[in-house]
């Protein structure tokens, strides 16, 4: 059985890694309850940040519970991503949406961000 740890390098930890993403998102995925910024990164492993506002997600069991379950995706889909860093936003209602619904979203847009990033790789690289 395959092995998906999801260890402290793979975690956004520092406010700056937050800003380099915020500030340089070149990859967007989102729909109505959620949305990935990403950027590229310069190391081997893909990165994951999180943030669910309690202003969106009022009770701390939901958010508690959309961010097992955003890393769980991650984990799982780690091995297929570029080396990105990701920060998720929840946005309102997403704490209405069910564990297999929260399962199959998130799901989703790892694809579309992944396909995004190779699109980006493949781009040739502009040197002014």
């Amino acid at each position: 059985m395959a092995q998906y740890p999801f260890s402290k390098s793979q975690r956004l930890l520092e406010a700056s890694a937050y800003k380099s993403v915020f500030d340089d998102a070149r990859l967007k995925a989102s729909r109505q309850q959620v949305l990935f910024l990403a950027r590229p990164n310069d190391l081997i492993n893909p990165r994951l940040g999180l943030v669910i506002a309690k202003k969106n997600v009022r009770k701390a069991n939901q958010r508690n519970r959309i961010k097992r379950i955003i890393r769980e995706s991650f984990r799982l889909k780690q091995h297929r991503l570029s080396n990105i860093d990701t920060v998720v936003l929840a946005r309102r209602g997403l704490d209405q949406l069910s564990n297999a619904d929260l399962h199959t979203l998130f799901g989703q847009l790892w694809h579309q961000l992944q396909q995004k990033a190779d699109k980006l790789a493949n781009q040739p690289k502009n040197d002014s």
